[in-house]
Formats: structure tokens, C-alpha cells, sequence
């Protein structure tokens, strides 16, 4: 394999800011927020809006997702000029 070419696959944490549920896992998603685990080690942290915690699906609650915000950016950002 050639070196240097492959991302940093490294501990990282995600946190549901719908529900505040936080996990960690292994990525390769560069960020630049961090923070402080139980074990007392920094990781970097990447926030999400829907996880297994907060997703309908699994939780069989009901959910609303904000959306239009997403969709507002989108339309905006790819709108005909």
C-alpha cells in the first residue's frame, strides 16, 4: 500500500444533540470540536441530529425533524441564477 494516502481512522464521538446521547466509535470524519470521554481521554467529536437514540424507527416515538431549514439551504445554495 502506498503511504500517506489513507485518512486517520481513529476513535471518534458522536453525539445526538436531539436526544444527548453519545457513543463512540471508529471514523475517518476529520472535525475540529473535541471532547473529554469517561476513560478521561480527548477525542473528537462530530454532532448529529438523528441516531439510534432519537430515530423513530428504533424508539417508536413519533419525531419531528426540522427540515425546512436543510431544505431552505439547499434551494438556496443550488438555486438558478
Amino acid at each position: 500500500m502506498k503511504k500517506d494516502i489513507h485518512p486517520q481512522y481513529r476513535d471518534v464521538v458522536f453525539y445526538d444533540t436531539s436526544s444527548e446521547y453519545k457513543f463512540m466509535t471508529r471514523s475517518t470524519i476529520s472535525t475540529s470540536d473535541t471532547i473529554e470521554w469517561e476513560d478521561g481521554k480527548t477525542y473528537p467529536l462530530v454532532k448529529i441530529e438523528v441516531s439510534s437514540a432519537s430515530h423513530p424507527f428504533y424508539t417508536g416515538k413519533k419525531l419531528f425533524v426540522d427540515t425546512a431549514g436543510r431544505v431552505e439551504k439547499f434551494n438556496q445554495r443550488y438555486k438558478k441564477k
